[in-house]
């Protein structure tokens, strides 16, 4: 099985072709650059330097959100356009999933956060039991406040994840009332290699949607609707 994995869900583009189980290449970008400017470049070089025919990929995955509203147009655009034009399926990823999956492996309870500004995060809550990854709470938009006071209660060694566990590292470590630690840069921000291996298995499972079908899941209102009104919700567990 050959995938083409997208992701532009936040501030790092990245691009990915993985055959099997084996990533052939992978080509990720976090500087001063819209996604719009870097998604097809980096797309032309990981399949030229790949060797890789687009018409021998079996299906196209991308990052479906929650996110940047800008970036997952983008992504979505992106892998609609590819798929319609080479009839391909598009492998849907929750974006927060595919964050989680980078800490295959890890003991604690993961905890991805991506900023959304106003004290809200996009989050979820994931654990691995064995090689798969258990969603033990799936990705939603909480405040800050609220989810670590949930996480107190629980009383279990958490790993934070995302842009947003540096933009409130402070903020956890003084009011966390249990283990915490943070994912190293190397593996806390988004990837597209673990939305092509999270969307091989997706795959497996029969998760899959035509490209006409696809459309990014914001995960909220758009910002004239939230100042009408809409909020994040209470994070329960």
């Amino acid at each position: 099985m050959k995938i083409l994995a997208i992701e532009a869900s936040g501030q790092v583009a990245s691009v990915a072709i993985a055959h099997d189980d084996k990533v052939l290449g992978e080509y990720s970008i976090n500087y001063k650059k819209t996604h719009s400017e870097t998604l097809l470049p980096m797309i032309d070089e990981v399949v030229r330097m790949t060797e890789t025919e687009l018409e021998s990929i079996d299906a196209i995955a991308v990052s479906k959100g929650p996110g940047s509203f800008t970036g997952l147009r983008i992504g979505s655009a992106t892998a609609k356009g590819l798929g319609l034009a080479l009839d391909k399926p598009i492998i849907p990823v929750p974006t927060v999933d595919g964050m989680a999956y980078r800490l295959w492996g890890n003991p604690s309870l993961i905890c991805p956060l991506m900023d959304a500004r106003r004290r809200q995060v996009y989050t979820g809550l994931y654990a691995f039991e064995g090689d798969q990854l258990i969603v033990k709470h799936e990705q939603c938009l909480a405040i800050i406040d609220d989810l670590i006071a949930r996480l107190n209660e629980l009383q279990q060694p958490v790993v934070f994840m995302g842009d947003a566990s540096v933009t409130y590292e402070a903020f956890i470590r003084e009011n966390a009332q249990f283990p915490v630690s943070f994912a190293p840069a190397a593996l806390r921000e988004q990837s597209a290699a673990a939305i092509a291996m999270l969307g091989k298995k997706m795959m497996e499972h029969g998760i899959t949607e035509t490209a006409r079908e696809h459309k990014p899941d914001y995960l909220r209102a758009s910002q004239a609707e939230r100042e009408l009104g809409n909020k994040a919700k209470d994070f329960r567990i």
